[in-house]
């Protein structure tokens, strides 16, 4: 079935995320006390809330998104190319911009929207940042009442574990044992916070992000058995 699925109708993704403030002590004494809460069962007993508070940002009650980098394939004959874009800033900004390009390129039946661990990261994690920002969510986001196989997501993690539930693998890991290409990266996701926070430089990020979402379509490829992007198919826009 995945072989069969035309290449141009899917649109690849990766999102950047941070604390929503840089410090602990800058939050109000309600949200410190159910961040407390809410990050109990991942702490260890020695490890305060305070402490662990460099790990909010992947809560979306507790982080917001910085960068949304997208990319897709076109063909003209035999020239394939694969278009990276990325938006980044203010989240509700950038929150809206990704809703107008999927309400214009990507609402039809047959788009899909594919990232890595997206089904439990990425598309819940954009979800309920839209519904706290105020926004109806866009068609491909918004599952309620729709049937597993309704589900317009593809994810390759989920594609790589064959059934094994328990089975988790990272992008970095996954493209190295099939072969793809390591880009020279500058940082990993550890580092996003202070990146933002304290280097003020979000250039850097979506450059990151933007590798993120290259070497997804490369698993993506290898998973298909396909021949993996070149340098001068990869078009930044």
């Amino acid at each position: 079935m995945l072989y069969k699925l035309n290449l141009e109708h899917i649109l690849f993704l990766d999102i950047e995320t941070v604390p929503q403030k840089q410090n602990f002590s800058d939050l109000d004494e309600n949200t410190q006390m159910l961040w407390e809460q809410k990050s109990q069962y991942q702490r260890k007993d020695e490890i305060t809330a305070e402490d662990f508070y460099e790990r909010a940002g992947i809560w979306a009650e507790f982080g917001k998104i910085i960068c949304i980098s997208v990319g897709y394939f076109t063909f003209k004959g035999d020239i394939r190319n694969f278009r990276v874009t990325s938006f980044s800033g203010g989240e509700q900004q950038l929150l809206k911009q990704f809703k107008q390009l999927l309400k214009e390129h990507f609402s039809q039946a047959k788009h899909l929207l594919c990232a890595h661990n997206g089904k439990e990261f990425d598309f819940p994690y954009i979800a309920r940042r839209m519904v706290i920002n105020g926004m109806n969510l866009p068609y491909k986001l918004d599952l309620f009442g729709k049937k597993p196989w309704e589900v317009p997501h593809l994810d390759t993690m989920e594609l790589w574990k064959f059934g094994d539930y328990k089975h988790y693998t990272s992008l970095k890991l996954l493209a190295h044992i099939l072969g793809i290409p390591s880009p020279k990266e500058d940082m990993d996701g550890s580092m996003v916070k202070d990146v933002f926070y304290e280097e003020n430089d979000l250039e850097r990020i979506v450059s990151y992000c933007e590798l993120d979402v290259v070497t997804t379509a490369q698993v993506f490829l290898r998973l298909r058995n396909e021949d993996l992007l070149l340098e001068k198919e990869i078009i930044k826009i």
